[in-house]
């Protein structure tokens, strides 16, 4: 007989009077199962969801996305590190608690993702990771026909991201990358005034991000017996453990290997995949990149925290549009035409409380250089974007009703890709130029084709 896939599965148990008894019997969690718990979204048209990587964004941004909507429920939990996996199912159980008014503890624990998405009775998965990890867990999620939730950046080098471009985009399965701005009104508005020529002829593109300081040197610690730290570095090398170069392990503040670019590129990519996505939005190339990219970087001399510091980087598009991208500009994204600006910001909107900009009091989420520009009304025959007012929401509604994402992975690793090219024009300190159709560098540019991937550490590889 062949194995039903996770949207068969659906379909099955929502349109037989048996589903239930048999979701029952599978996930073994009886806890969870009568419909009384959930109300009218009983498990058999329930989405049920697994998080894999239970830190600060999960915590407070990825899981409550999913539980607050009654018709999904997380049901599993995953962490390499032994005590956050159980803070995670303390934190699920106690949610469901307050929902039902009743006792519950319908939550499995996993520390190996592996073991997590082979579980037939999961539909889908919130991938909260380290950057270094989202790719190869979002690949082995699609060939098992999970759904996927993925954090942002897309992946940590280019031929990752086109890899899993590939495998998700031949797997069917439902997609989502975090650029939770897609779901934001002012962004979505700002996107579509620009793409309906309301500043007239799109010159330029003003791309502010955060910074990050350098840090100390630190020294080497005792692993955690808590912490698998072999398979939480995966393919990168191997390298001493330090608390600030993993997470805080007895809060959930902001992790160190933010700052590390063994794991990341910083914040080129930690919000450039927010901004860059938001300004390809505008700009209408959410499909391509740029074809030049150069400008300048200060890196850190010494200490444990590597990524770029002080920056301002350039790129140019096909379309003649050039975009520049510097920590010394305002946060947000600042579109300028030929008949005046708009100016896009989240405002007073934080992910987590330990987001590296502020609630910023006072500043104005959509300005433009006429406050007319950005009174107008846009017609129903002029271009629009698809509506989301919630991200989470938007992938879970698409599981549900079988329609396109907001936020899709070809996408995805698009703005990702615009945000690595910065980082290695960054890094070789002069221009680059890409060829966004077949994704290369021309002129026979070896030295940054050698930067589309990174060497991988057995027996983690990307396969």
């Amino acid at each position: 007989m062949k194995k039903k896939s996770a949207i068969s599965r659906r379909r099955f148990i929502t349109t037989t009077a048996k589903g239930a008894a048999l979701a029952t019997v599978a996930i073994g969690f009886p806890t969870i199962v009568p419909a009384r718990v959930l109300g009218k979204y009983s498990p058999s048209n329930r989405i049920n969801v697994g998080a894999i990587g239970t830190g600060r964004i999960s915590r407070v941004h990825d899981m409550p996305g999913v539980w607050r909507h009654d018709y999904a429920q997380i049901v599993a939990v995953c962490d390499l590190d032994t005590k956050r996996a159980a803070d995670a199912k303390q934190l699920v159980n106690k949610v469901y608690a307050e929902k039902t008014g009743k006792p519950f503890d319908g939550v499995k624990v996993y520390h190996d993702y592996r073991e997590l998405i082979a579980n037939k009775d999961i539909d889908a998965v919130l991938i909260s990771t380290p950057d270094h990890w989202h790719a190869a867990i979002a690949v082995d999620a699609a060939r098992a026909g999970k759904h996927i939730y993925l954090q942002k950046p897309a992946s940590l080098t280019i031929a990752e991201g086109r890899f899993m471009s590939d495998v998700i985009s031949k797997s069917g399965v439902k997609f989502q990358i975090g650029s939770q701005q897609r779901s934001s009104e002012q962004f979505r508005y700002a996107a579509e005034l620009v793409r309906n020529g309301r500043i007239g002829e799109l010159k330029r593109v003003y791309v502010g991000l955060p910074g990050d300081p350098s840090g100390d040197e630190e020294p080497e610690m005792p692993i955690p017996p808590n912490l698998n730290y072999d398979m939480w570095l995966g393919s990168t090398p191997y390298v001493y453990y330090t608390e600030k170069r993993v997470h805080p392990q007895d809060s959930y503040d902001r992790p160190g290997w933010l700052r590390c670019e063994q794991f990341g590129a910083g914040m080129i990519t930690g919000w450039g995949a927010h901004h860059i996505d938001s300004a390809h939005w505008g700009m209408g190339t959410e499909l391509t990149g740029p074809v030049e990219v150069w400008g300048h970087a200060e890196f850190p001399k010494s200490g444990l925290w590597d990524v770029h510091g002080i920056f301002t980087t350039h790129a140019l598009y096909e379309n003649g549009v050039q975009m520049t991208v510097s920590n010394e500009l305002p946060n947000g994204v600042k579109f300028e035409g030929t008949e005046g600006w708009i100016f896009v910001t989240r405002g007073n909107y934080q992910a987590t409380a330990s987001d590296p900009v502020p609630n910023a009091d006072g500043t104005k989420p959509l300005d433009a250089s006429d406050p007319k520009i950005i009174k107008s009304q846009i017609g129903p025959d002029e271009f629009h974007h698809m509506v989301s007012t919630d991200h989470h929401a938007n992938w879970l509604e698409a599981i549900r009703d079988n329609k396109p994402t907001i936020a899709p992975v070809e996408e995805a690793h698009r703005s990702c890709t615009a945000c690595l090219l910065h980082h290695i024009a960054m890094k070789l300190d002069r221009k680059i130029y890409w060829d966004p159709r077949k994704e290369q560098f021309k002129n026979n540019d070896a030295e940054a084709t050698a930067m589309l991937a990174r060497p991988q550490r057995e027996p983690w590889v990307l396969k």
